[in-house]
């Protein structure tokens, strides 16, 4: 398995922990918003093990706030990590995908079904992301290439940790929402591999995300009235 991260301390410890369990683990130090970083990070994984099997564009983060207190630069940033980060993946693992007739694994968020306030920007960048793996989902089945898009709706996680220039903190902002929805990132990853390796073409992780998705599909109008009679609104940015 390679891993590639920007933090290559974490990325050890978790190699660390793989490799307990039996399993090889490559750590690769690796920016999605550089050029030739995923590149690269291909070719030291293809000389470790030969082959690519599975990909998983994981990288992002949530740029918070609403529009008025957010510049474009704010956009281009939110843009450049969740997707232009998660196209040089694709571009990067491609042709080794075709070979092995293999998966492609897209991480996108239930924001990219439902937009709240304060949260145009990290939607913005979801809602493409389900576009581009609804339209290469088509495009790749071909090459027997299975693309699988992940939306998660409330994981355990440190995305609330990182501001909106991508600057981890150590102090979270208040949490908008009870612990009970919150998924532990255990059963969240099982989920995951579950639904990679059947090949699906969605899946929605949480069972609170499910009813997010469902009441939007179906009763819209049910949602805008929860939002505005609740005042529903995204997470804050960290300070």
């Amino acid at each position: 398995m390679a891993l590639a991260a920007r933090r290559r301390e974490r990325l050890q410890t978790l190699a660390a922990e793989i490799e307990r369990g039996g399993r090889r683990a490559l750590v690769i130090p690796c920016d999605v918003t550089r050029d030739g970083d995923l590149e690269h990070a291909v070719a030291l994984t293809r000389t470790a093990f030969g082959k690519l099997d599975v990909v998983v564009a994981n990288a992002g983060f949530g740029v918070a706030g609403v529009l008025e207190t957010l510049a474009l630069d704010d956009y281009r940033r939110q843009f450049e990590t969740n997707v232009f980060g998660v196209l040089r993946t694709v571009y990067a693992t491609l042709e080794d995908l075709k070979k092995t007739r293999g998966r492609l694994v897209l991480l996108g968020s239930v924001s990219g079904h439902v937009g709240l306030p304060g949260s145009s920007a990290y939607s913005m960048s979801k809602f493409a992301v389900r576009g581009l793996a609804a339209s290469l989902a088509y495009e790749l089945e071909p090459y027997g290439v299975a693309v699988t898009l992940i939306s998660p709706g409330f994981v355990e996680s440190e995305i609330r940790q990182v501001d909106n220039r991508g600057v981890w903190r150590r102090e979270p902002p208040p949490r908008p929402i009870p612990r009970a929805l919150v998924m532990p990132a255990p059963t969240a990853a099982r989920r995951i591999v579950r639904a990679v390796a059947r090949r699906r073409r969605e899946a929605v992780i949480t069972g609170f995300g499910k009813t997010a998705v469902i009441v939007q599909r179906h009763l819209p109008w049910l949602l805008t009235a929860a939002v505005r009679r609740f005042g529903i609104k995204s997470r804050g940015e960290p300070r």
